[in-house]
């Protein structure tokens, strides 16, 4: 029993050193080696510099509208200036908001006038005829005011000068009941309400 037992310790001993053996002699890992360099290439072109910041814009100069100088026109307050107007009426068709030859030649005057005069705003009122209900006037007198707005915008004035309002059938230039009365009122009337 004894050398059994003296057996069964000399088998674990000598498994524990050959386990012991087995983990102290494992495999290194390898050690690395530096890389030799690339090879020179000959046919990649040479590092460039990136691309110059484009110039900057050159911002241009404004300049404010030249003072005009004193005239009837400037001097005159603006009930003199209204009651005498320099702006012409813009008169429209029957039943129509549409800008004929002669309303475009009428509007391109008015323009040239307020280029001259800057600081002048304008309200364009919408005018009709006695013929056709009140509301369908006031729209109509809307339309034409409108379309006088836009004619004036589309020629280089600033849109922040103008304002338009309708007056339908409710103030008539002519209180006559014929056909030369109705073509007087149908217009869109300028009105300078600052100066």
């Amino acid at each position: 029993m004894h050398t059994r037992l003296a057996a069964r310790f000399a088998l674990l001993v000598l498994l524990v050193l050959t386990f012991a053996s087995l983990a102290c002699s494992r495999n290194k890992p390898p050690v690395a080696r530096p890389m030799p360099p690339p090879p020179a290439a000959t046919s990649t072109p040479p590092v460039s510099r990136p691309p110059a910041p484009p110039e900057p814009v050159a911002e241009p100069t404004i300049v404010p509208p030249e003072p005009v100088k004193d005239d009837a026109i400037s001097s005159a307050s603006l009930d003199d200036l209204n009651r005498n107007s320099p702006l012409k009426p813009l008169f429209f068709d029957y039943d129509s908001a549409e800008v004929n030859a002669a309303g475009q030649a009428a509007l391109d005057g008015n323009a040239a006038l307020l280029k001259k005069y800057p600081t002048w705003a304008v309200t364009i009122e919408g005018h009709c005829d006695e013929r056709g209900t009140a509301e369908y006037n006031l729209a109509l007198g809307e339309r034409r005011a409108v379309a006088a707005r836009a004619y004036l915008v589309s020629v280089g004035l600033s849109a922040d000068r103008l304002r338009t309002v309708s007056y339908g059938k409710e103030f008539p230039f002519d209180p006559g009941h014929d056909e030369s009365a109705f073509a007087k009122n149908r217009r869109a009337h300028f009105v300078v309400t600052a100066k």
